[in-house]
C-alpha cells in the first residue's frame, strides 16, 4: 500500500502526468476526426442520387389508393 501511494507521488511530480493528460485529450480528438471521416463517406452518393426515384414510387402508391376498390 505505501508503494502505491510513493509511486503515485513520484508520477505527479514529473512528466507521466503530463503525458497521461495528453492522451487523454488525444483520444476524443481522434474519435472526432474519425467522426468526420465517416460521415463524409457515409454521405458520399446523396449528392448523386435525387428524390426522383423515391417521388415517383410515392406518386404510384398514391394513385393506387385512391383508385376505388372493384372487389366489392
Amino acid at each position: 500500500m505505501v508503494n502505491l501511494l510513493i509511486s503515485q507521488l513520484r508520477t505527479l511530480m514529473g512528466w507521466e502526468v503530463g503525458m497521461g493528460a495528453l492522451a487523454w485529450l488525444l483520444i476524443p480528438l481522434v474519435a472526432a476526426i474519425g467522426a468526420g471521416l465517416w460521415g463524409s463517406w457515409a454521405n458520399r452518393t446523396r449528392k448523386v442520387r435525387s428524390d426522383g426515384p423515391e417521388l415517383i414510387g410515392y406518386a404510384r402508391f398514391r394513385e393506387a389508393m385512391e383508385k376505388p376498390r372493384s372487389d366489392r
